[in-house]
């Protein structure tokens, strides 16, 4: 089965979750994700910047900044991943919160740091309910991320307020013990 396949059929079909990617263990590199979880570019790629521009105008009237500079360009980035407007991709995951993610499986302290901070994904704020080796997970009122770590690849996925988060997490922890035990 290819990765997008585990994505689309094991994740996202069950009807346990609407979103979902799969990260190799480092969070460097995306195998697969979900149309509405898709992975933002690093903030230097012409791709993004192009893309960003495109939307610029939906939001002059929200944001003062322009493009003249690529410094200027990165506040407007830091801007745009901290509003709360729909129109702010909220559905995009970040190379820095992939990597928050990479670094909470990092800290082997009794109570992890994620634990205390919270994490964020596609721009949203999770309380951190379950922090271990192997698995994170969040909640933000009724929806939530389950996170899974195998030898290999991070799942991440979301479940929203209409589905049990324990559907969900057995969902997420299912594929994680399928892929562990086919050496990924």
């Amino acid at each position: 089965m290819s990765w997008q396949a585990y994505v689309d059929t094991s994740l996202v079909a069950t009807g346990n979750l609407d979103k979902a990617a799969i990260f190799n263990s480092e969070g460097d590199s995306v195998w697969a994700h979900s149309p509405g979880f898709t992975v933002r570019s690093p903030v230097d790629s012409p791709n993004h910047l192009l893309a960003l521009n495109a939307i610029f105008p939906l939001l002059e009237t929200r944001c003062p900044l322009d493009f003249e500079s690529l410094e200027t360009y990165r506040k407007f980035e830091i801007w745009l991943s901290q509003a709360t407007d729909p129109l702010t991709l909220h559905s995009q995951v970040a190379p820095s919160e992939i990597k928050e993610v990479v670094t909470a499986y990092k800290d082997k302290s009794d109570v992890k740091q994620v634990q205390s901070n919270g994490l964020r994904i596609g721009g949203d704020r999770y309380v951190v309910i379950k922090a271990d080796d192997r698995s994170l997970y969040g909640k933000k009122g009724k929806e939530g991320i389950v996170i899974v770590k195998t030898t290999q690849a991070i799942l991440v996925t979301h479940y929203p307020e209409t589905v049990q988060p324990g559907a969900a997490a057995k969902t997420v922890e299912e594929l994680g013990d399928y892929l562990t035990s086919v050496g990924y």
